[in-house]
């Protein structure tokens, strides 16, 4: 008992001094200062819009032929206007679209669809995508899957 009454001053000077300790007059010097505002000038903050998704338009003859990404039977009961809106949305799909989110054209309730793409795949040095289209006419939806693959020039046409 008297060796820790003894030892008791020295504990509570260890304890008090760890107290003490904050930072020093260097490490707030080396701290970066806030920008401060100058009188008369406003600080507002900032507005930031949301990221909207790419959309590039492609008219058909661009697009190429959309025929090879949708089901044939659907193609055909296609109009003009929904074959360039699904060839739109294949092209951008494959071009700019995430792994797994689809990419929609079309009014839902009448003639619409979705594109849905993976991730790139390398093959034979060759930009390659699997991709899923699903038309919905009437609905009735007819789906499409295959492989996409990007040539030199940058037109995409379905492997195999």
């Amino acid at each position: 008992m008297q060796q820790t009454i003894r030892f008791a001053p020295l504990l509570l000077a260890v304890l008090l001094a760890g107290c003490s300790m904050g930072p020093s007059s260097s490490d707030i010097q080396s701290q970066p200062t806030p920008i401060q505002p100058t009188p008369g000038s406003v600080i507002a903050p900032v507005a930031v819009a949301p990221a909207e998704p790419v959309m590039v338009a492609v008219n058909a003859q661009t697009a190429g032929d959309a025929s090879a990404f949708v089901d044939a039977g659907a193609y055909a009961r296609l109009s003009g206007i929904d074959r360039a809106d699904a060839a739109t949305a294949q092209i951008n799909a494959l071009n700019f679209g995430r792994p797994g989110a689809p990419r929609n054209w079309g009014k839902v309730g009448t003639t619409s669809g979705s594109v849905t793409v993976g991730p790139y795949v390398q093959v034979n040095n060759t930009s390659c995508r699997n991709f899923t289209h699903v038309v919905t006419i009437a609905g009735a939806a007819f789906t499409k899957q295959g492989t996409a693959c990007k040539d030199a020039t940058g037109t995409w046409s379905v492997a195999g």
